[in-house]
């Protein structure tokens, strides 16, 4: 399967099994530093926005972003499109072939980077990674989810809940 499909996979399930439901909000493609010109501006794949409760101020100024940067294989990981994340957690989305192929670099990364792999839901991450699943070719998702290999650990974000929610609205995704 080739990587736009594979992408377009991965992007499919990360919204049907993390991003929707009641309470959740995301946008895809999210543009950061709009106008700085180009080469400068930078995309987030998707972003979450997590309030605390949706009942108070206090519980939405509490809400954390969650990013997420889908990585179809080694090539697409090392591609210099690079992993912008500037939430308080972060996550690579992909495949476990190519958690496999990245492995040594995924160790270099920060605490509050973590990882989601797509495998089927009748089988264990472990048992997947001894022998990964191919990515179905009809692109169905509904028996697949994404399963946290490495966590990512809350951090600070460098930018305001008002930046990031104005970036959400306007990618209009």
């Amino acid at each position: 399967m080739n990587r736009k499909k594979i992408t377009k996979f991965l992007s499919d399930l990360l919204i049907y099994d993390k991003l929707t439901g009641r309470g959740k909000y995301y946008a895809s493609e999210v543009t950061l530093d709009y106008g700085h010109g180009k080469g400068k501006e930078k995309r987030v794949d998707f972003m979450q926005f997590v309030p605390v409760n949706q009942i108070s101020i206090s519980g939405l100024e509490k809400g954390k972003f969650i990013c997420y940067e889908v990585k179809s294989c080694k090539e697409d990981f090392n591609s210099g499109c690079g992993l912008n994340f500037v939430g308080e957690q972060n996550y690579i989305v992909t495949t476990m072939q190519t958690y496999k192929d990245i492995l040594p670099e995924v160790q270099k990364l920060g605490i509050n980077i973590g990882i989601m792999v797509a495998i089927p839901r009748i089988r264990s991450a472990l048992n997947d990674f001894d022998n990964p699943t191919s990515i179905p070719e009809d692109n169905s998702y509904s028996n697949w989810k994404l399963e946290i290999i490495k966590p990512s650990y809350n951090g600070n974000r460098k930018r305001s809940m008002i930046e990031l929610l104005f970036c959400m609205m306007r990618s209009g995704k």
